[in-house]
Order: structure tokens, then sequence, then C-alpha cells
């Protein structure tokens, strides 16, 4: 055997004790560090708590999405004490009270007034409003007639019993002094009237003053006619009878 060969096999001992000897040193490292009170910088490196189960590396960072062992954060809303999960505590909605349109009253009409006319009958007015009137004639208890003001005053030749309603609710009645028209005739108060025939149950009386100017015309169209010119009350029927009386 050269002396080459017998170096080489020295260093071939040497190596495996070499070896034999690192790996007693390591098993004494590795029973020591399990017993108690062993420092923990002897120990063997371990996962960090929030890596992944296993990872040798850089633990991964907190939250990231996907990552096991660490819970994600709850967006569920909180429920109230004895609600089940996942139901809405119903909200109450106030309810509107219906309002009831107060009910207008109707306009209440006038009682009404009477007053006896120039042949004892009654006249029974009532107030219809915006200064029109009505007034009943009554006698023993039957209508006879009934006169009513439409923004004017009216009248009314009852057998020769002349009757004048004015616009303010009052009744005028008097007997007698009737004329016969067609024709010209001197009234109470110096009026004079000019009657004409307009047809069947028509005639007009034109009312003049004193210089014969026209200051008012009576329309008997199928219905008697009345007015009041300064205190002086005519009436003119449809048949072209005219009478005055202060």
């Amino acid at each position: 055997m050269s002396l080459k060969t017998t170096r080489r096999a020295s260093a071939v001992r040497s190596l495996a004790g070499t070896v034999l000897t690192t790996a007693v040193l390591v098993s004494a490292a590795t029973a020591c560090s399990s017993s108690p009170g062993t420092a923990a910088g002897t120990a063997a490196p371990t996962t960090a708590a929030t890596g992944a189960p296993g990872a040798t590396g850089t633990p991964a960072p907190t939250g990231t999405p996907g990552s096991t062992g660490t819970a994600a954060p709850s967006t569920a809303p909180s429920t109230a004490p004895g609600t089940a999960p996942g139901t809405a505590k119903p909200t109450a909605t106030p309810t509107a009270r219906p309002t009831t349109p107060s009910a207008v009253p109707p306009k209440a009409t006038s009682p009404g007034h009477t007053q006896t006319l120039v042949d004892g009958s009654t006249a029974e007015i009532q107030d219809l409003g915006n200064q029109n009137y009505r007034a009943k004639i009554v006698s023993r208890g039957s209508v006879l007639a009934t006169l009513e003001t439409n923004n004017s005053d009216t009248g009314l030749d009852a057998n020769d019993m002349f009757v004048v309603l004015s616009m303010d609710g009052q009744v005028h009645s008097w007997m007698g002094g009737a004329q016969q028209g067609p024709g010209t005739f001197k009234l109470a108060g110096g009026w004079t009237a000019k009657v004409t025939k307009v047809g069947e149950l028509h005639y007009r009386a034109q009312i003049l003053g004193m210089g014969n100017e026209e200051v008012g015309t009576l329309e008997a169209n199928q219905q008697d006619d009345g007015a009041v010119a300064n205190g002086v009350y005519i009436v003119l029927s449809t048949g072209g009878r005219i009478s005055a009386h202060m």
C-alpha cells in the first residue's frame, strides 16, 4: 500500500468521526430544548400564529382575503335582544287621522212678517235675500195671489184692490181710483201716465214728470206691474188699468 492511499483512509475515518460527533451534539441540544425552563432563544423556530399552518417564511399579513386562521370582520347588523337573527324589528307608521270637513249650515231664511191689507186680507212677506221679497196674499186660509220682486218693485190689481210690493219688503194697498187705458192720465203726486197697448194682455205705461220728461216705465206683460215714484204707488194691470196712491 502506498503512502497516498494510507493518508486518504485516515481522512475518511476523521470525517466519519466528525459526523458522529455532530449527530451526538444535535441530539443533546434537542433533548435540552424539550426540558422545562429552557430559554426561548434555543427553541426551534415556529410559524407565526397569524400565518398559514405549515408556512416557513414570513407570516401572512393579518386580514388578507382568503387567508386561513384569520376571522373576517362581521358586516351583519346587530339585532336587538329577543329578536330573531335576520328579522328587522317592525317600525310603527303613524296613521293620519281623517279629517271631516265641517258642514256649512244652509243660510237660514227669514221667518218673514205679515201685513194686513186694505180689504182685510193678509200679506205674508218673506225675505229671499239680495233685496228680493215674496208676498203671498192670503184670505181665509187660501192664497189668492203671489207677488215677488226681481230686482225691481212689483204690483197687483186684485179685483180693484191695488197692491205694491217694494224692494224694501214693504206692502202698500188701496182701493179704487183706476183709469182704463190706452190713454194719457193724471196721477197722484203730479205724475202723468201715458198708457199704450202693446199686445194681448200686454200694456206699457210711460211715467212723465212735470215737464213731460219720462222718468220711468211700467210693463204689464202677462203679469201686472207696479212701482214706487217719490212716495207715490202705481199699479198697471195686464188689462190696461192704471191706478196710483200716496
